[in-house]
């Protein structure tokens, strides 16, 4: 008779040659159990269950919509924007203006803004793709232009033929609040 040492649910030392033993019983339930079928019946297959994706599911859409909330752009950046690519258009009609050895000058209007050459015949639009009349972006509701040291305040900023020009200070308002390009005088204009 040969001892071995196969365990079944009490743990003892069976057996292999007696059938209907507990060590015979546990071997039958390692079995079935390979096969799927155990002492409780049918194995649970692998997977996730509905209600498992569905809290899934749930939870990136939670995250998702959270994301979108902070997506949102804010109205004080828009502003900030739009005068960043203003002060960088100004630098650019101050270069154009050098280049062509006409004055340009820089206009707001209701709802934009346009840039004019001034010709024989006065003032006339600018039509090209940088300096052409675009709209306002980034909410801008109005426009002030001053020049430091002076009372008056021009419906127009003037970019001269010289490399060295008057300062000015160009103020975008918004519902977020306004932010002021300031021009120095030698063909740069930063936003503060």
């Amino acid at each position: 008779m040969r001892l071995s040492a196969c365990k079944s649910h009490v743990d003892t030392l069976c057996t292999a040659s007696l059938p209907g033993t507990a060590c015979d019983r546990a071997r039958v339930r390692g079995l079935r159990g390979a096969r799927g079928f155990g002492a409780g019946g049918p194995k649970r297959a692998a997977g996730f269950t509905l209600l498992e994706m569905m809290v899934v599911l749930v939870i990136a859409g939670i995250l998702v919509s959270l994301t979108a909330l902070t997506m949102t752009r804010n109205p004080r950046t828009d502003l900030n924007e739009e005068a960043q690519r203003l002060a960088l258009l100004f630098e650019s009609a101050g270069d154009e203006a050098q280049v062509r050895a006409r004055p340009i000058a820089w206009q707001p209007l209701d709802g934009g803004f346009r840039f004019d050459l001034r010709t024989e015949d006065g003032w006339r639009p600018l039509h090209d793709d940088l300096l052409g009349p675009r709209n306002w972006e980034g909410g801008v509701t109005g426009v002030t232009i001053d020049y430091p040291g002076s009372d008056s305040h021009p419906s127009r900023v003037v970019f001269g033929t010289e490399a060295i020009d008057v300062p000015v200070q160009i103020t975008l308002f918004s519902a977020a609040g306004r932010a002021t390009i300031v021009g120095t005088g030698n063909g740069r204009y930063e936003v503060h």
